[in-house]
């Protein structure tokens, strides 16, 4: 049984997040033609010279309907007065009604959510060089949070995808790293866990889909990847405990690839997006390493 002081200073640290507005950005471009198949762009704020490096964000909610990228967006302005140039990308989520026998909105669309944030990544340097000639596509990071964590390690391991699927990639992405913020990183672990109502089965359509899905799906089965990642995690974290990343770090560690783990005491799921809280700046600075 969770503890309730930890469930509730998790509730504290996710009014914190969500009390910021949303940030209007300075562009948004279409990548494809529903309506999710959009990218805000935020321009470096200051007196950046010359092309800086571009984040692209990718949002958490459990792959699902009801969190959109605006909850990220004061996390996007954050690091754009941080001096980066910055990506937060919309993809399709689950539907609203509950289904696949879940309790809550079901989590992800197969195939979509997947195609969209391959299509979203393979378009970035064209709408980029339109909506932010600033930020210089030859030095990429990808962030995500949560699940969106997931989505951003699988971005970049879409090179060691299986042959035949249709987001492989021939060669690796142009990226300088990726840093995934309590990523649902090892789907089994997730799953043994229960973490956000089963939503890794979910977004893979069921369990009847599992085996077949989970080698195209999963981080931890996507390894070695050659991109330099790093993940940071809360030690209090009851939403993505840190087990789940602790796995996906081993995984890869098997695979021979070293994985850089973070792990902030005192802190849980939501304040590594929140401006108003430390742990956020940690994340700005390991983007910079990976960035500059």
């Amino acid at each position: 049984m969770t503890d309730p002081a930890a469930v509730e200073r998790d509730a504290a640290e996710a009014a914190s997040a969500f009390a910021h507005p949303a940030v209007a950005p300075d562009v948004t471009a279409a990548y494809g033609e529903h309506p999710d198949h959009v990218v805000d762009f935020y321009a470096p704020r200051g007196e950046a010279t010359g092309p800086v490096p571009l984040v692209v964000v990718l949002h958490g909610g459990a792959w699902r309907a009801p969190y959109d990228r605006q909850h990220i967006t004061p996390f996007a302005d954050f690091l754009a007065r941080r001096g980066f140039a910055v990506a937060n990308v919309e993809y399709r989520r689950g539907s609203s009604l509950p289904h696949q026998s879940a309790e809550g909105p079901v989590a992800g669309r197969w195939p979509e959510t997947f195609d969209d944030v391959a299509a979203a990544m393979d378009a970035l340097p064209g709408l980029v060089a339109t909506a932010l000639p600033q930020a210089d596509v030859r030095r990429v990071v990808v962030t995500g949070h949560s699940a969106g964590g997931h989505l951003a390690l699988w971005a970049a391991a879409r090179h060691v995808l299986p042959y035949g699927s249709p987001w492989r990639l021939p060669v690796p992405p142009m990226l300088r790293g990726v840093v995934a913020l309590a990523p649902i990183a090892d789907f089994t672990v997730a799953e043994e866990l229960g973490v956000c109502g089963g939503a890794s089965a979910q977004l893979l359509g069921g369990a009847e889909h599992w085996d077949e899905r989970l080698p195209s799906a999963d981080p931890a089965s996507l390894l070695p990847t050659g991109i330099a990642t790093a993940v940071v995690q809360g030690r209090d974290d009851i939403v993505v405990p840190q087990e789940v990343a602790e796995a996906y770090v081993a995984a890869a560690a098997k695979a021979g690839e070293m994985v850089g783990l973070t792990l902030l005491d005192g802190v849980g799921h939501f304040p590594l997006i929140d401006p108003a809280a430390d742990a956020c700046a940690v994340v700005a600075e390991e983007i910079s390493q990976l960035a500059w």
